[in-house]
C-alpha cells in the first residue's frame, strides 16, 4: 500500500543478516519471462521483545531480496508456491518467480531462478498507469491456473495455466469492492473456487458469482488498525490463514499470522511481529505441507522504497490435535 512508502528507517532495527549471496542467474527467456538480478541475504527475526509465537509455531529461516533502485523487483505484494517455485505478483503489474532452497534443517535458506514477466490487459498490451497494473493478489488453483487480483480497479483475472500463460486474461466474477488504495487485498484458492478479501472487511466465496461469506464493517478499520492484506488456504482443510497489518505514525509497524474459519471469522494469531524485532510492511502469505504440519511463508512489499525491505519469512505450525 503506498500510504506506507513513508515507513521510517528504523523498521530495519533486527535485521540481524548474514553477509548477502547473488545467486547464478537464471539463464533462460522464453514465454515472456526474463532474468532479475537480485542479492539473497539471510535474515533472523532481529533483537528480542517485538515476536511472539503461539504455542505449537516456530520460525524456520528467513531472507531479504535486494534489487537495484528502480528495479522491476520491487513492490511485491502477494505471493503463492506452485511446484517448488515463489510465485508472486507486484504493485506494478508484474508477475515474479523464483525457485526456493532449503537446508539441511529444511529452514528457508535462498531463492535462486529469479525471472519477471509483465501482466497484460484484455487487449493483451501493458497496463498504460502502474494503477492498472495494481496487482495485490494471486491465487493458483488445483488445476495450476493463475488468477490475479487487482486492487485500484477491483478486478479478477485468469491468464490461465501458470506453465502456459496468456496474454489476454479472462474476467472472473469479482466481489463488490470499492474502488481505490484499501480495497481488494487476499485472495486465495480453495475447494470450490476462490476466498477473496478486502482490507478493510469482507469476505467472498467466487464461483460463477461472489457470495458474501462476511459482510464488512460498518465502520471500515482505519489503517492503524489490523487489516486482512493476504490469505491462503489450509492444505490441512483446517480453514485459511490470513496476515494482517497495523501501522500507527511515526514508528509503529505491526504484521501478524492467524486462522480464519470457514465463515470468514477471524481465529487464533499465530505469530506477531513488531518493533523492536524484524517487522515491516508485510502482505502476501502461502501455505504448504510440511514434514509436521503446514508451512507459511510471509511477503513484505518494499514499495521500491530504501527504508523499507523485501523480506521472505517462513514459520512451521504442527498439525493441530483433534
Amino acid at each position: 500500500m503506498r500510504r506506507l512508502a513513508a515507513v521510517v528507517l528504523t523498521l530495519l532495527t533486527g535485521a540481524c543478516a548474514s553477509a548477502g549471496v547473488v545467486p547464478e542467474p537464471w539463464r533462460g527467456v522464453a514465454d515472456g519471462w526474463t532474468p532479475a538480478a537480485a542479492e539473497i541475504r539471510a535474515i533472523g527475526l532481529g533483537a528480542p521483545g517485538g515476536v511472539r509465537l503461539a504455542p505449537g509455531v516456530r520460525f524456520a529461516g528467513g531472507v531479504q531480496i535486494i534489487a537495484p533502485r528502480g528495479d522491476r523487483l520491487h513492490g511485491l505484494s502477494d505471493l503463492k508456491l506452485a511446484d517448488g517455485d515463489m510465485v508472486a505478483v507486484t504493485d506494478s503489474g508484474d508477475l515474479v518467480r523464483g525457485r526456493l532452497s532449503l537446508d539441511r534443517r529444511g529452514r528457508l535458506a535462498g531463492v535462486s531462478e529469479l525471472r519477471l514477466r509483465g501482466l497484460t490487459g484484455e487487449d493483451g498490451r501493458a497496463f498504460p498507469t502502474k494503477s492498472d497494473g495494481d496487482a495485490e493478489s494471486l491465487a493458483v488453483t488445483a488445476e495450476g491456473e493463475l488468477v490475479i487480483g487487482f486492487e485500484q480497479t477491483p478486478r479478477l483475472w485468469s491468464y490461465g495455466p501458470l506453465d502456459a500463460l496468456r496474454n489476454t486474461p479472462s474476467p472472473r466474477a469479482a466481489p463488490p469492492v470499492a474502488p481505490g488504495n484499501d480495497g481488494l487485498e487476499a485472495l486465495a484458492a480453495g475447494p470450490d473456487g476462490l476466498r477473496a478479501a478486502a482490507e478493510t472487511g469482507g469476505v467472498w466465496d467466487c464461483g460463477s458469482r461472489c457470495v458474501e461469506v462476511a459482510p464488512p464493517p460498518a465502520t471500515p478499520p482505519a489503517i492503524s488498525d489490523w487489516r486482512v492484506t493476504g490469505m491462503d488456504r489450509d492444505p490441512a482443510g483446517d480453514g485459511w490463514f490470513v496476515i494482517e497489518r497495523l501501522y500507527r505514525a511515526p514508528f509503529d509497524m505491526r504484521a501478524r499470522l492467524r486462522r480464519m474459519d470457514a465463515s470468514g471469522r477471524p481465529g487464533p494469531v499465530l505469530a506477531t511481529l513488531s518493533l523492536p524485532s524484524t517487522t515491516d510492511n508485510f502482505e502476501g502469505v502461502a501455505a504448504v505441507s510440511g514434514a509436521a504440519g503446514t508451512r507459511l511463508y510471509m511477503l513484505s512489499d518494499d514499495n521500491d522504497n530504501p527504508r523499507q525491505r523485501t523480506l521472505l519469512l517462513a514459520f512451521d505450525v504442527e498439525t493441530r490435535k483433534p
